[in-house]
C-alpha cells in the first residue's frame, strides 16, 4: 500500500544533455471549478503511470491548489518556495503513487494567484533546471479564464477540457474554448465528459458542446471519453487517494485505464524540437510576454 511521504529528488546534474525523446505536454483545464478537474489529472497521472510511463504532474491552480491534499501529501516546499527563490524547483517535488512526480503548488495564498508576467516567467523558467526524462508532462490548471490558464494551454501540445452534463459547466467550457481558440490559437481540444451514468450520457454531452462551437467557433473538438459517476471515486477520494489505485476494478478506475491507453496509443506524439520539454519551457516563457532575450 501507497504510504504518502514527500521524497524529496536531487537536482539534476546540469551537465547532462538535453533528454533525447519527446514528452507529452496535456494541460487538464475547466470552464469552472468543481466538476472534477483535479481527481481526473491525478488519476490519469497514476494511469499513465502503471502502463510504464514517466510521469510529472505540475499543480498549476496557483490560488487553491489541492492535489497534494487529494493524494495525503504533505510536502515540506511548494512554487511559493520557488517563487520566493529559498528552494528550486527540483527541491520542492514530491513523490507519489507508483512513482509520480508532483510540483506542488501553494494552496490559500493569494499572492501566488496573483503572479506578474515577470514572476510567472520566472517560474517556468526554473522548470530549465530539471534534466530527468520524463514521458508525460501533466498540467491541473485553475478552473475558468485566468492569464495562468490561457499560458499553459498555449505552451501544451493538448488541452483537456473537462465537462459536465450541467448547463454552467457547458457554457463555461465554450467561453474557455472560444477565448483560448479566437484570442490565443488554441484550435484543438480534448473533450473529457467526467461524472455521467454511461459512455452514451457522455457522447450526448460531448454533442450539446459540439454543435455550439460548430456553429460559432473554428475548432477542432475530439470526445476522447467519458469519466463514469461511481461512489468508489468519492470513496477514494474520502480517503485520500487516487481511485486507479484505492479501488483498480471500480468503473472509474477502468474508464482512466481506457483514457490512458487511448492517450498512449492514438494522440499525436511531438515531432522535432517542438517535442522537447526545452520548447515548452520555451513557449510558456514567450506567453507570459517576457522578451525573448531575457529568456535565454
Amino acid at each position: 500500500m501507497f504510504m504518502p511521504e514527500s521524497v524529496h529528488y536531487p537536482l539534476g546534474d546540469k551537465r547532462q544533455p538535453a533528454q533525447s525523446r519527446p514528452v507529452r505536454v496535456i494541460c487538464v483545464t475547466s470552464g469552472k471549478g468543481g466538476v472534477g478537474k483535479t481527481n481526473v489529472t491525478v488519476n490519469l497521472a497514476l494511469a499513465l503511470s502503471l502502463q510504464n510511463q514517466n510521469v510529472m504532474l505540475l499543480d498549476a491552480d496557483l490560488g487553491l491548489a489541492n492535489v497534494d491534499v487529494i493524494l495525503g501529501l504533505r510536502p515540506l516546499y511548494n512554487l511559493s518556495h520557488v517563487i520566493s527563490q529559498e528552494r528550486t524547483l527540483a527541491e520542492v517535488i514530491v513523490s507519489g503513487p507508483n512513482g509520480i512526480r508532483i510540483v506542488p503548488a501553494s494552496s490559500g495564498i493569494k499572492r501566488m494567484a496573483e503572479l506578474t508576467p515577470q514572476e510567472n516567467a520566472g517560474l517556468v523558467g526554473a522548470f530549465s533546471e530539471l534534466n530527468d526524462s520524463l514521458d508525460v508532462l501533466l498540467i491541473d490548471s485553475c478552473a475558468g479564464i485566468a492569464e495562468s490558464v490561457v499560458t499553459f494551454s498555449r505552451a501544451s501540445h493538448e488541452v483537456m477540457v473537462v465537462v459536465c452534463d450541467e448547463p454552467a459547466s457547458i457554457t463555461d467550457a465554450y467561453a474557455l474554448i472560444k477565448l483560448l481558440s479566437q484570442e490565443h490559437g488554441v484550435d484543438r481540444f480534448q473533450i473529457l465528459a467526467n461524472r455521467v451514468a454511461s459512455a452514451q450520457e457522455g457522447r450526448e454531452l460531448f454533442a450539446k458542446l459540439l454543435r455550439v462551437s460548430d456553429r460559432f467557433l473554428d475548432v477542432a473538438l475530439n470526445f476522447c471519453g467519458f469519466i463514469p459517476e461511481d461512489p468508489q471515486l468519492r470513496k477514494a477520494v474520502r480517503a485520500q487517494r487516487a481511485v486507479v489505485e484505492a479501488f483498480p476494478n471500480s468503473r472509474s478506475a477502468e474508464a482512466f485505464h481506457r483514457l490512458s491507453a487511448q492517450i498512449i496509443s492514438r494522440w499525436p506524439v511531438p515531432r522535432g524540437a517542438s517535442g522537447y520539454l526545452q520548447f515548452f519551457i520555451e513557449r510558456l516563457i514567450d506567453a507570459t510576454g517576457r522578451p525573448r532575450e531575457l529568456a535565454a
